[in-house]
């Protein structure tokens, strides 16, 4: 759900900006902790004029200050690195969708793994005047991909670098001429998600609006279908 005021990240989409928003959550939380302790020890020392040799030398302070941080680092790095390997598996997709930018719409493909070609569609912004109080983020035509079945994204570009973002699924890939960079989602619930070009590349570079509904896997074929 989008809101025009908004603090935080926007309701996740997918299980990976689910897992992205809980490793913000942990991670600011350590950092609120370390900040906590610094200003504590700040004041005692600034306010109250309270200084302990014991605390600014000695080999149990340097010892611990130099445990300590090595393992938040640890704390951190792992749920890390864990999420950057679930990001690069595609061993388990089963679409390919492939996203090509333009100057200035955004065209898709849906594949099988086997390179067959089931759909595509052409997705250009609506004017003003039929955007329905959403200027700059309705398309005429719209992506749609079934939930809970992971797809491979294909994204590349037919002229200048775009980027293809929907923050509410955690996903930025950059569209470059002539290369084709993979992204990997599997969408968690029924919805509609809005993006827009993250790249300058161009004069209507802002008009370059991504829509993309997650749907039932039957919904999803119906659309084909229609195509």
């Amino acid at each position: 759900m989008m809101s025009w005021c908004q603090l935080g990240f926007q309701d996740a989409g997918s299980y990976f900006m689910e897992e992205f928003i809980y490793f913000h959550d942990f991670t600011m939380m350590i950092i609120l902790g370390v900040l906590s302790y610094v200003v504590v020890f700040l004041v005692l020392g600034l306010v109250s004029g309270w200084v302990d040799s014991g605390f600014v030398e000695g080999q149990l302070i340097e010892f611990m200050w130099t445990i300590f941080p090595a393992l938040i680092l640890i704390q951190i790095a792992f749920p890390s690195l864990l999420l950057l390997y679930l990001i690069e598996d595609f061993s388990k997709s089963f679409l390919v969708c492939k996203v090509v930018g333009h100057q200035w719409y955004w065209s898709y493909e849906i594949k099988t793994e086997s390179s067959e070609i089931l759909a595509s569609v052409d997705c250009y912004m609506l004017p003003r005047e039929g955007a329905f109080g959403m200027r700059l983020l309705l398309t005429d035509e719209f992506l749609m991909l079934p939930i809970n079945v992971p797809v491979r994204i294909l994204v590349t570009s037919d002229d200048v670098i775009h980027s293809w973002t929907l923050p509410s699924l955690g996903i930025k890939g950059d569209a470059v001429p002539g290369r084709l960079n993979q992204l990997n989602v599997t969408l968690s619930r029924k919805a509609m998600y809005y993006g827009q070009c993250s790249e300058i590349c161009g004069a209507n570079h802002s008009f370059m609006p991504v829509m993309l509904m997650g749907v039932t896997s039957p919904q999803f074929f119906m659309w084909l279908d229609r195509l």
